[in-house]
């Protein structure tokens, strides 16, 4: 507990200088008045803090981002705790000492300490940012300059117990495919590896000529036994070079409008962006907080360069005096980026760049990868005009904002979106069970015929 010194004059004017121990300073000015006693100055004593009780304590060694899991449980607690009638500092202790070691923990230190000094909660937490991002800071400070810091700390609670649950209801459907490919891989390597090896030695055996599926299908298994060591390295290394790409302004813009057009997977992103994007913009329109510090910290949180584009000429409209949807509805176009046709090129012409090395099959892989390429690339130019914001949500918008609801219209169609990523969740699962059992169909079906046609024609000499 902090201690203050404090001037005052009692009711005959005599000046008075004392020293008190109190947990804030309202406590400490309200004491003081209640001893009969007008304060003409107060401040912290220089070194009491540090003899606290917070001072003592050791922080442990900790390293990384708090889980959003555990931040989203330490909310729901806190407004527990406050719409229950506790001081806020004493109910922040009681969390700081269920904690477990960690960042969470020695920040929930520093904000004790910061409280105690005299410190707000909202100024006391915006000295963590990597712990407590700018919505979570200002909608305290909302909280905190209406009154309502309980009420805040609920909505704040709800908003980020239904982000959480739908990133895992996301990340959970990617677990059965991700298990899926990585053992269907594992199987083919294995059979180009061990297998088509030994039918390449019995038609050499046999000087068998091949047709152009089996040469293939060789070309395939010999590239797979020399450098078997590409195969976890392709993708390590596009996950790496797409991490380079995106490092760069423009980089980052080709890549976001590449993975918001890619059928399926991009339309769940932009689901999953808009229902988080237009939650966070109604949490702190509902907030009070001025609406353009509220687009800003949207912009922020979108996580999307399209997105971002988008919310800041909206930001800029605001500025010259117009409304939110107008704005929202001109610049939600993805627009064409050479980046974006990069990756499209990539994606369609990649399958068919080791066709290449085939022999006898060369002329073909350049025509199929060449075709890829520019398909790819048409595609995106028809992308071009395709919008991330539909009609329906720029109309609840407008409404919201002529009736004076923006808040309540922010909230439909964030839980519209909700459900439409739920759907979209439980159909892909649905979905991707049939794509990997063709998938893997048609692999083994090419590798059987591809060895079975050679076989037929020795069975029809050695019977001949």
């Amino acid at each position: 507990m902090p201690t203050y010194e404090f001037e005052a004059r009692d009711a005959t004017g005599q000046e008075i200088r004392d020293v008190i121990e109190t947990t804030t300073e309202e406590e400490a000015l309200a004491t003081i008045r209640q001893m009969g006693y007008f304060v003409t100055k107060i401040h912290v004593k220089k070194g009491a803090a540090k003899k606290g009780v917070s001072g003592q304590r050791k922080r442990s060694f900790a390293i990384g981002r708090v889980k959003s899991k555990h931040l989203t449980t330490f909310t729901r607690q806190l407004s527990i705790l406050q719409d229950a009638g506790l001081p806020i500092l004493r109910s922040l202790k009681i969390l700081e000492g269920q904690c477990r070691g960690g960042r969470l923990k020695n920040t929930l230190m520093d904000v004790c300490d910061e409280i105690e000094q005299g410190a707000t909660l909202s100024e006391a937490m915006s000295k963590s940012p990597k712990v407590f991002n700018r919505l979570y800071v200002n909608m305290i400070k909302a909280g905190e300059a209406g009154g309502a810091l309980e009420s805040i700390l609920q909505r704040l609670a709800d908003f980020m117990e239904r982000a959480e649950s739908l990133k895992r209801k996301v990340r959970g459907a990617m677990i059965y495919p991700s298990v899926v490919i990585f053992v269907a891989v594992a199987i083919l390597t294995f059979i180009m590896t061990w297998i088509v090896p030994v039918f390449q030695e019995m038609f050499e055996e046999f000087e068998i000529p091949l047709p152009k599926m089996t040469l293939l299908l060789i070309s395939i298994s010999t590239g797979v036994k020399t450098y078997w060591w590409l195969i976890p390295i392709i993708p390590i290394s596009l996950f790496i070079f797409i991490k380079l790409v995106r490092k760069f302004r423009h980089g980052r813009m080709g890549w976001d409008i590449f993975i918001l057009r890619v059928p399926i997977i991009g339309k769940l992103i932009e689901k999953n962006i808009m229902a988080r994007t237009t939650r966070t913009l109604g949490t702190l329109v509902s907030a009070g907080v001025p609406i353009l510090e509220c687009l800003t910290i949207t912009r922020e949180t979108a996580g999307n360069a399209v997105f971002e584009r988008m919310y800041g000429k909206v930001i800029e409209a605001i500025r010259e005096g117009e409304t939110i949807a107008k704005p929202m509805q001109e610049h939600s176009r993805l627009g064409f980026h050479p980046i974006a046709a990069f990756f499209w090129a990539l994606l369609l012409a990649g399958p068919f760049i080791g066709i290449i090395f085939a022999p006898g099959l060369r002329d073909t892989g350049y025509m199929m990868t060449a075709g890829g390429a520019a398909l790819g690339a048409l595609i995106c130019i028809a992308k071009m005009r395709s919008r991330v914001v539909d009609d329906l949500v720029v109309n609840m918008i407008d409404v919201g904002e002529e009736t004076g609801e923006l808040d309540t219209m922010l909230y439909k169609v964030a839980d519209t979106f909700d459900e439409e990523v739920r759907t979209l969740t439980d159909g892909l699962m649905a979905l991707l069970e049939p794509i990997l059992i063709v998938f893997l169909g048609v692999s083994v079906g090419f590798i059987v015929i591809s060895l079975f046609l050679p076989l037929v024609e020795l069975i029809s000499n050695l019977s001949g």
